[in-house]
């Protein structure tokens, strides 16, 4: 199973199109807000299944801004962050994976991409896909192989 996570693509079109080719080719694709109607351009290069959630710039969306999916036998928790105070630490992002008995959590908002492994628990931060305030625009790719979680950070 290979999950593609985006997050913070902000009405950019353009950083989209560019992410094209490598999305087509995964399972399941994973947007953490920012603006999560971006999903519609998305859909455009990608027939599987969208899960998302909204971030603090989503506000005419209904979509949640958490949800707890099981996907191949592993509890993944998703948000957007901004609500877990992501941008001073994982901490409160901690004790809802304890919470929630997430194996994956997987957030956005900083802008920086970013996997942290700590206590059993992966922290997955795809950082933006279209305004890095790292190196470059980003996203992540999960392959989840029976007991194996493969995260990596892919830049655009």
């Amino acid at each position: 199973m290979r999950i593609g996570v985006i997050s913070d693509t902000h009405r950019n079109a353009s950083c989209i199109e560019q992410l094209a080719g490598k999305i087509k080719a995964l399972d399941v694709i994973i947007h953490l807000g920012d603006n999560v109607d971006d999903i519609l351009i998305i859909e455009k290069y990608f027939k599987g299944r969208i899960i998302s959630v909204k971030g603090n710039c989503d506000f005419s969306t209904s979509t949640p801004y958490d949800r707890v999916e099981d996907i191949c036998g592993k509890r993944i928790f998703l948000t957007h962050g901004h609500r877990y105070n992501v941008k001073e630490g994982l901490l409160k992002l901690r004790y809802k994976a304890l919470e929630t008995g997430a194996n994956i959590v997987l957030y956005g908002h900083t802008h920086i991409g970013k996997i942290d492994f700590e206590e059993g628990i992966w922290y997955i931060n795809p950082g933006s896909a279209s305004e890095p305030r790292d190196a470059a625009p980003s996203f992540a790719i999960i392959d989840i192989q029976g007991e194996s979680i493969g995260p990596n950070l892919i830049r655009i």
